[in-house]
């Protein structure tokens, strides 16, 4: 299964280009920042953005603010015009994982993006054939989509199955229906939220895509046996354990050819 890289830049010859060039990975496209925030609130199986600065309306910098706000741990790489090193600090210090000059040398964006993917997690047997496959592929996206409304319909696209046939294979594969594995995975972000940060409880479950705190709370319950509450004090009072607690914020060869040479 290749990797899916998010190419946001505004310059169609330049993407066109850019899927040319690195044709082993899935490219998806967007022209601007806000199109790609939308993509990326969106149930999503992004592993990479690769991100242009110069672009109508949101500057690049201020999309990288939102996505490592929104997603911290997903790779973005800034594309800048050769020479604008002010901008590279300033995408540096707004925690982009590296930068790419155009025009794009692409034996180094193929360097660059090949060793941020190789940190991204792959799930076992995520190439293999086989519905045992699949349903691994709908795990790990459950498990990266734990902050957004997942339907079974939106799973079985990803799987290519139908959802019937997916909520009857689902459990015998993994061992529990979709449901209750989709809530296990909440349960666990949520019971980590409740001892390392001070968040509220009512902002946990709207961070985890509930309806309401109480819906969340239900959810949690059901899964763990103790409310949110409940589970949060119980965590802090024992002994002997260190706890840091921190607020949450929100809200070709190198002689050939090169990519993006308008800019």
């Amino acid at each position: 299964m290749p990797f899916n890289i998010l190419l946001v830049d505004d310059d169609r010859d330049f993407r066109e280009e850019f899927r040319e060039c690195l044709d082993e990975y899935n490219v998806v496209e967007a022209s601007n920042g806000r199109e790609a925030l939308e993509i990326l609130t969106k149930p999503n199986e992004i592993d990479l953005v690769i991100l242009d600065v110069v672009m109508p309306g949101m500057r690049g910098t201020d999309v990288l603010k939102a996505l490592k706000e929104a997603e911290p741990d997903l790779g973005v790489v800034i594309l800048t015009g050769y020479g604008s090193k002010s901008v590279v600090v300033e995408a540096l210090k707004g925690r982009a994982d590296d930068y790419l000059e155009k025009p794009l040398d692409i034996p180094k964006a193929k360097e660059v993006i090949a060793r941020l993917l190789r940190a991204r997690p792959v799930p076992e047997g995520a190439s293999a054939d086989g519905i045992e496959a699949r349903i691994r592929r709908v795990t790990h996206f459950l498990e990266r989509n734990y902050d957004k409304a997942v339907s079974l319909r939106d799973v079985a696209a990803i799987a290519c199955l139908s959802p019937k046939y997916l909520s009857r294979v689902f459990p015998r594969i993994v061992g529990q229906g979709f449901n209750a594995y989709k809530s296990k995975v909440k349960a666990e972000r949520a019971a980590r939220l409740l001892v390392t940060t001070d968040t509220p409880i009512e902002q946990i479950a709207f961070d985890l895509a509930y309806e309401n705190p109480e819906s969340f709370a239900r959810a949690f319950k059901k899964t763990t046996g103790v409310t949110p509450s409940a589970y949060r004090a119980g965590a802090r009072s024992q002994p002997g354990e260190a706890r840091h607690v921190r607020r949450r914020r929100r809200g070709p060869k190198k002689t050939g050819r090169r990519a993006g040479s308008k800019r």
